[in-house]
């Protein structure tokens, strides 16, 4: 039996679809399941219970002995809008519960860290546990992901195998309830449909060109390898960064879009909001090396043939993975 958490969101959901093509069904689905939008995400998967948020840690304490493995996904990953107290409790405190029975019961984790964690980058991309406590975020939201790091490594008391997964860019399907949290190539897709045309944000960095700002850009079915890769290893417990390593363009991947859609290229550009503009990240990429280190050998989906499958196979006919 394996527990994942956020089964009805964007990351978790791709995951229970990894699982049942490795021919796991026996996957306990947890989420609040009051969003319609969001529900969309499982049909068609198997699972064999679903069980709300709210009475996860009850229902380890009665099924614990039946459980594999838990996938921590679930999390208010909204970067805006919402006061500490929410972060807190949905980011920190509901992971430290899951944590602590893990501990109790003897069971391995995988949760959901963020690349937020890095803030502007001061101290580089790199999973090194030793800058954690010196990390910056920008926002809420990534102070409540380092905030768990943090307590997680201080802990003298650690599930036998834990991993903290600091996603990058992630895009792919199933993000069609995220709203403005979608990922860049949902937002160009809607918005080329809709208008004909993408608005990228001006560079106000002269290192870069308009539209040359830089991100680790990483396909969704890449994490869940990497999370089923963690399943079946189960050892070399800490942090670890999941990205590509390999830093693209908003004006690769908008191009990508473009091609993908079959629609001739029309990209303008307009002025980075003034409340962002002084935290506007300019270059951000994973270094992949610590993941590599431990075994995991796969190649990450090109951008070129992520954004192709994304649109192509999911986008323009309004599919699900």
């Amino acid at each position: 039996m394996i527990i994942v958490t956020g089964a009805a969101g964007f990351i978790g959901s791709n995951m229970v679809s990894k699982l049942n093509s490795e021919g796991f069904k026996d996957i306990v689905v947890v989420d609040d399941f009051s969003h319609p939008e969001k529900n969309k995400n499982l049909e068609g998967k198997t699972y064999s219970q679903k069980v709300h948020r709210n009475d996860l840690i009850e229902w380890i304490d009665a099924n614990h002995r039946f459980v594999q493995f838990i996938f921590h996904m679930g999390a208010r990953s909204a970067t805006t809008g919402f006061p500490k107290e929410v972060y807190d409790e949905l980011n920190l405190d509901y992971t430290k519960a899951v944590w602590n029975k893990c501990v109790e019961y003897g069971l391995p984790m995988v949760y959901a860290s963020s690349a937020a964690t890095y803030g502007m980058g001061e101290f580089g991309y790199e999973d090194n546990h030793e800058i954690v406590e010196k990390l910056k975020p920008l926002n809420l939201y990534g102070e409540s992901k380092n905030d768990f790091d943090k307590w997680a490594l201080a802990q003298e008391k650690q599930p036998f195998f834990w991993a903290g997964l600091k996603f990058f860019n992630v895009y792919g399907p199933n993000e069609y309830h995220k709203g403005r949290m979608k990922s860049v190539v949902a937002h160009a897709f809607n918005q080329i449909k809709e208008t004909g045309g993408m608005k990228l944000f001006k560079s106000h960095n002269p290192d870069y060109t308009d539209g040359g700002q830089i991100r680790d850009f990483v396909y969704v079915k890449d994490l869940n390898e990497i999370m089923y890769f963690l399943m079946n290893h189960r050892k070399d417990s800490g942090l670890y960064n999941v990205g590509t390593g390999n830093a693209r363009t908003f004006l690769d991947l908008t191009k990508n879009t473009f091609k993908g859609m079959e629609v001739e290229e029309n990209i303008s550009f307009i002025d980075t909001p003034i409340d962002i503009r002084d935290k506007y990240q300019y270059f951000t990429e994973a270094n992949m090396t610590k993941l590599r280190s431990i075994g995991y050998d796969k190649p990450f989906t090109s951008l070129e043939d992520g954004v192709e499958d994304y649109v192509k196979n999911y986008l323009i006919d309004n599919k699900y993975n």
